[in-house]
């Protein structure tokens, strides 16, 4: 067998293959493309491929194992298998080295890889918690310019913020200059509509999400942002050391639907993604 590192970079990366001796068979520079980067390792027979984990890390162990590739993502704080390397000369070609010999000897640390459906839940977490900040700020916004004529809102859930506005008593001139905002706010809570019931589906479906909201105060944006982001990895012993880590506190992330009073800090703050660990009510 022959080992293979990659140094991976948005446009350009490092490639580097070596035999069971350290000798070097192949290295070069290419472009940062399934194509290039599963051609580089062509014609070397049996090879294992290491490279550190990172934002861009999955779809290229994906692509090579597409190919028949066999592929190591390695946990990038796993000091041994950086050797010798120093930081002080550090460049692509001394790390790509570096990397190839810790797959050569073994000195590495696999990392956690999330399934499709993990990363698929993932990313509509995170498109969630961008549009309710996004909602939450244009809120604040209409919120100083109201205050600003000599009005105000009153404080309630975010879904209803079109009601308040009206009730505050605001001019029809203000109105006039509010109404691109208020049809901000109004599209950003469809969208966000739309994400909690795929969301609760997604719930239902987890019998590890539904335990974890056994835990007081922890609800669904919670619970699925611990699963998902941490795998199922059992690391607590009770719920009351769960739910610390997961972050709540009296009056967070109750079990309620989505888009009630579950919200951190206020109901028009959205409940953050849960802390490191936090799946440890599953340990029996």
């Amino acid at each position: 067998m022959v080992y293979g590192a990659i140094d991976l970079h948005t446009r350009r990366s490092e490639i580097r293959i070596i035999d069971s001796e350290g000798r070097v068979i192949r290295e070069e520079r290419i472009g940062t493309t399934a194509d290039r980067l599963v051609a580089a390792f062509a014609g070397v027979g049996p090879v294992r491929i290491l490279l550190e984990a990172g934002t861009e890390s999955e779809w290229v162990a994906c692509a090579l194992e597409g190919a028949g590739y066999d592929v190591v993502v390695a946990d990038p704080n796993f000091a041994p298998m950086y050797g010798d390397r120093h930081r002080r000369v550090k460049t692509d070609r001394r790390d790509v080295a570096a990397l190839a010999e810790a797959n050569r000897h073994g000195w590495f640390r696999r990392a956690y890889r999330r399934s499709v459906a993990q990363r698929t839940l993932q990313q509509q977490l995170t498109s969630r918690s961008t549009l309710v900040q996004l909602r939450t700020k244009t809120i604040s916004v209409i919120r100083s310019l109201v205050r600003q004529e000599g009005y105000r809102i009153a404080r309630g859930p975010a879904e209803a913020f079109a009601r308040r506005l009206d009730a505050a008593g605001v001019p029809a001139a203000l109105q006039e200059r509010l109404a691109p905002l208020r049809r901000t706010v109004a599209q950003l809570t469809a969208e966000i509509l739309g994400l909690d019931t795929a969301l609760e589906t997604a719930a239902e479906a987890d019998p590890v999400v539904h335990q974890l909201q056994t835990v007081p105060g922890v609800g669904v944006i919670a619970a699925l942002s611990s699963v998902h982001r941490h795998g199922g990895a059992v690391r607590e012993r009770g719920a009351g050391q769960c739910g610390a880590r997961l972050g709540a506190t009296r009056g967070q992330f109750r079990g309620a639907p989505l888009s009630g009073p579950h919200h951190q800090s206020g109901p028009e703050r959205s409940a953050q993604p849960a802390g490191a660990s936090g799946v440890g009510v599953l340990a029996q």
